[in-house]
C-alpha cells in the first residue's frame, strides 16, 4: 500500500484528489495538510510513502516544502502538482529536488498511476513540464557525447523515469553497475540529483 500525504490549500481539491487517488488499487490518502507547515508538523507521527503537494499555496508553498523534506527526510519523495503559468515554481522545484511533476489538467484515468512509481523510487515528469521548464533556449549541443555506449542506453532509461530496478531488469545488469553507471552520469553531466539528472537528460535526449 503507497500511503499519500495530501497538501493543498483547498479543501474542496482535496476532498476530489482523495476520492481520485484511492480509486485506484494501492494506493491510500493517510493524511492531509493546508500549506507546508502543516504537512511537516503530519509528518512526525504519520507513516507516509510520498507527499503529494500543490504549487502554490499560503503559507510555506511547495518549493519550500519540498526543500524542507530534502532536508528532514530525504527518503521520502515528493511530487508537485502544477500549471503551465508556475515556471519559476516548477524551476525551483527542480532545484529543490522534487520526484515528481504532474499538470493539474492530467486526465482522471492517468493522474493515480505516478504516484506508485515515485514511491517505488522512479520519477515522473509530465513531458509538457519538462518541455517548458527545459526546452526554452537549450543548446543543441550533445553533452552525452562523452557518454560510453552502455551509460547512453542507461541514460536514456533514466530519462523515461525507470528506476534501477527496472534499467537492470531491462538491460540485464545487476543494480549494482547499474548504479555505478548513474554515478557516472551524475559526474560527467554534472548534475547533484536524479531529478535534475533525469530532467536534463529528457531535454537533451526529445527536446
Amino acid at each position: 500500500m503507497t500511503r499519500i500525504l495530501l497538501v493543498d490549500d483547498q479543501q474542496l481539491l482535496r476532498r476530489g484528489l482523495r476520492l481520485l487517488l484511492e480509486t485506484k488499487d494501492g494506493l491510500e490518502v493517510v493524511a492531509e495538510a493546508a500549506d507546508g507547515h502543516e504537512a511537516l508538523a503530519v509528518l512526525p507521527s504519520t507513516e507516509v510513502d510520498v507527499v503529494l503537494t500543490d504549487a502554490r499555496m499560503p503559507g510555506m508553498d511547495g518549493v519550500e516544502l519540498v526543500r524542507q523534506l530534502t532536508a528532514r527526510h530525504p527518503g521520502l519523495p515528493a511530487v508537485v502538482l502544477t500549471t503551465f503559468d508556475d515556471e519559476d515554481i516548477m524551476t525551483g522545484a527542480m532545484a529543490a529536488g522534487a520526484a515528481g511533476f504532474l499538470l493539474k489538467d492530467v486526465s482522471t484515468t492517468r493522474f493515480a498511476e505516478p504516484i506508485a512509481e515515485v514511491a517505488a523510487g522512479g520519477l515522473v515528469i509530465d513531458p509538457r513540464v519538462a518541455r517548458l521548464a527545459l526546452g526554452r533556449g537549450a543548446e543543441r549541443t550533445d553533452p552525452l557525447a562523452v557518454l560510453t555506449r552502455t551509460e547512453r542506453l542507461v541514460a536514456e532509461q533514466v530519462a523515461r523515469g525507470a528506476t534501477n530496478g527496472e534499467i537492470a531488469a531491462a538491460m540485464h545488469l545487476s543494480e549494482g553497475t547499474v548504479k555505478n553507471h548513474v554515478s557516472a552520469l551524475l559526474r560527467k553531466l554534472e548534475q547533484r540529483d536524479r531529478t535534475g539528472l533525469a530532467l536534463t537528460l529528457y531535454r537533451v535526449l526529445h527536446g
